[in-house]
């Protein structure tokens, strides 16, 4: 089991869309393009296909839990009308996972890294 430290350093790198396993390359290229491995320390991203369909349930989890709460805290605080409010957060939910889709992705590949760390002592080939 991972120490709560190698757990926060993980996640960090996730933030900063990081390899997981070695923190000195970008998981990607540009824009969306994502590299095959890192060129530092080899570790292959995309290990089969569908191997990011996690990322698409972290995605969607963090646009639903955002809207909702935005939704009610700006009902509780400014009281907009509904119209106002469907199209403030029916804009967000499309915008939102396109900002977010690669944070999610290096959220997975840090998960995945935690539970199974590919290629380190104690863990899978």
């Amino acid at each position: 089991m991972a120490d709560l430290a190698h757990v926060r350093r993980v996640l960090g790198r996730a933030l900063r869309l990081q390899c997981p396993r070695c923190g000195a390359a970008s998981v990607f290229e540009r824009g969306f393009r994502m590299r095959p491995g890192c060129p530092a320390c080899g570790l292959v991203f995309e290990r089969e296909a569908g191997y990011f369909v996690g990322a698409i349930y972290i995605n969607y989890g963090l646009t639903v839990t955002i809207a909702l709460a935005g939704y009610f805290f700006l009902e509780a605080w400014l009281a907009p009308p509904l119209a106002w409010q469907l199209t403030l957060w029916g804009a967000f939910t499309v915008l939102f996972p396109l900002w977010s889709f690669r944070l999610s992705k290096t959220l997975w590949l840090s998960l995945d890294h935690l539970i199974d760390p590919v290629g380190s002592p104690g863990g899978g080939p």
